[in-house]
C-alpha cells in the first residue's frame, strides 16, 4: 500500500482532474478553456505530488529541455486560443518529458485484473510493448 501525505493526495486529485479535463478538451474539439484548465490542474498536481524543488529539477534537466520547451510553448499557445497547434506541440513535449514512464505504466496495467489479460494477450503484447518502449529479451 502506498502511503501519501495529505498534500500528495490533493496532488493526485489535481493531476487526475487535469488528465480528465485534457481528454474532455480534445473530445470537445480542442476547447481552449478546457485545455487551459487541464494544463493548470496538471501542473499544480505535479507540484503537489513531488514538491517544488524536485519538479523544477525534473523540468530543468538538460536531457529534458526539449520536452520542457515544447510543453511550455504548447501551454502558451493554448492560453492564447491557438488550441490545436498548442495541443500538438504540447503532446510532443509530454512524450519527450514522460515517455520513459510508459513502460512502467504498461507493466502496472498488466497486473490489473480486467485490463491485464488483454495487454498480455500474445497478439496484443508485442504491439503494446513496441509502442510503450518495453524492452523484451530475445530469449
Amino acid at each position: 500500500m502506498i502511503w501519501l501525505t495529505q498534500t500528495q493526495k490533493f496532488g493526485v486529485f489535481f493531476t487526475s482532474a487535469g488528465t480528465l479535463l485534457f481528454l474532455l478538451g480534445v473530445v470537445s474539439l480542442f476547447d481552449a478553456g478546457l485545455l487551459a484548465m487541464a494544463n493548470i490542474s496538471f501542473l499544480v498536481g505535479i507540484f503537489l505530488i513531488i514538491g517544488t524543488q524536485k519538479t523544477l529539477y525534473f523540468f530543468s534537466r538538460p536531457q529534458k529541455m526539449r520536452g520542457t520547451i515544447c510543453f511550455a510553448i504548447g501551454i502558451i499557445l493554448i492560453l492564447t486560443k491557438h488550441s490545436f497547434f498548442g495541443f500538438v506541440i504540447e503532446t510532443f513535449g509530454i512524450l519527450a518529458l514522460f515517455g520513459e514512464f510508459f513502460a512502467t505504466l504498461v507493466q502496472f496495467l498488466r497486473s490489473m485484473p480486467v485490463i491485464g489479460p488483454f495487454l498480455s494477450h500474445p497478439m496484443v503484447a508485442p504491439v503494446v510493448d513496441k509502442l510503450a518502449g518495453v524492452r523484451v529479451l530475445p530469449i
